[in-house]
């Protein structure tokens, strides 16, 4: 399960959504996934997820790593299927005890259930495509208006993108960790939750002192070189606009008129 997680893994590429300016790929990505959640019916839903799963195609990213970024959820899709399966009005398709499952709990539990995969998707798309450096510099610009009013901008980008940096670099030492305790016996599988939290105490103090050290490491090591924050420091790249920039934005316009559109014309999938 732990090597599943493929969330805050950077792929280099130089296909269209690579070469995209971080700052449109970050605002795309809000926009998105704003537009999943207004999106009303399945009309609408179709619409945005299509444009996700173009920009998946055009990120040139292999479909698997898609795909493996889903696993970790899987349960939580299930479970909320499961649960919304049972809420609703309308026909009733079957009973079990005293839940009743109807026409629309279902339609209910698929309309959440491509809501909430497309919502993981669209991260990814952002995660797998723009570097750590791109990020930092996309928040950073992006909210410069608010270091006007003495709020520490810089520093507050560069934290966000090291927590993103190190999740996969954490995952991979509870892997390691999870290897070493298993090779000295230690039984996380089987027996119940109590025992399996307890199994969980070898793992966590580990990974807690091995990601202090990381931590003291890194800032030893940013002092070491005279960081001081965003004060008076140059960018060696520097974002500029393009032409691929522009039609995502008019692309993004387009859906969002869709939505609107097929909104208001037709009614909400999603009925109580």
């Amino acid at each position: 399960m732990i090597t599943d997680i493929t969330f805050g893994q950077f792929f280099p590429g130089k296909s269209t959504v690579h070469r995209t300016d971080p700052r449109v790929k970050l605002c795309m990505t809000i926009f998105l996934i704003v537009l999943l959640f207004c999106s009303g019916n399945f009309a609408s839903l179709a619409v945005t997820v299509a444009s996700i799963l173009a920009l998946m195609l055009l990120s040139k990213v292999p479909m698997r790593l898609y795909l493996k970024s889903l696993k970790p959820i899987l349960f939580i899709v299930l479970f909320t299927s499961a649960l919304n399966m049972f809420y609703g009005t309308g026909t009733p398709i079957f009973e079990l005890g005293f839940l009743t499952v109807t026409i629309n709990g279902v339609m209910n539990a698929i309309f959440l259930s491509v809501r909430i995969m497309a919502l993981i998707l669209c991260s990814s798309i952002l995660t797998f495509t723009t570097s750590p450096t791109e990020l930092t510099d996309a928040i950073e610009r992006l909210l410069k208006p608010l270091s006007y009013i003495k709020v520490p901008v810089h520093e507050f980008a560069m934290v966000m993108t090291i927590a993103l940096r190190f999740i996969p670099t954490l995952l991979e030492e509870t892997d390691k960790i999870m290897s070493a305790q298993k090779a000295r016996g230690s039984d996380m599988e089987s027996g119940g939750i109590v025992q399996r939290v307890k199994a969980l105490v070898p793992i966590l103090i580990p990974l807690f002192v091995s990601a202090f050290r990381r931590a003291f490491e890194l800032a030893t090591a940013m002092e070491s070189r005279c960081y001081h924050g965003g004060k008076g420091r140059t960018k060696m790249k520097q974002l500029k606009l393009g032409g691929i920039d522009l039609a995502a934005v008019l692309l993004g316009v387009l859906a969002l008129v869709a939505v609107i559109a097929l909104n208001t014309l037709l009614p909400p999938s999603i009925v109580i």
